[in-house]
């Protein structure tokens, strides 16, 4: 069994930074993508960031140049920089892990526990 907690988000001003962070733990092998996706009240889910284990990243339009998504693969940490925040990127933000867990070889895949972000003045 394989949990991710994440931590860190809240309310911010237009303009300004939150961070959040999401680490994995138990059964783990390996963890070939982590990333975060967010879902605004009466909107479908979407992807913000995704990285692999290899460093590759890819990112919404809507947060590109705004947006940092980082790993400690030696943590199982995932971690997103968000700077320049607008009331448009409030949402709660969940993160999200492809996970080969130590009994399989077959990707798993697991969702955080959700974290609010809201942007207001």
């Amino acid at each position: 069994q394989v949990q991710l907690v994440e931590s860190g988000g809240g309310l911010v001003q237009p303009g300004g930074s939150l961070r959040l962070s999401c680490a994995a733990s138990g059964s783990i092998f390996s963890i070939p993508i982590m990333g975060w996706y967010r879902q605004a009240p009466g909107k479908q889910r979407e992807l913000v960031a995704v990285t692999t284990s290899g460093g590759s990243t890819n990112y919404a339009d809507s947060v590109k140049g705004r947006f940092t998504i980082s790993r400690d693969n030696a943590k199982n940490t995932v971690y997103l920089q968000m700077n320049s925040l607008k009331p448009d990127d409030t949402a709660v933000y969940y993160c999200n892990a492809a996970v080969v867990e130590a009994s399989s070889v077959i990707p798993h895949n697991y969702w955080g526990q959700g974290r609010q972000v809201t942007v207001s003045s």
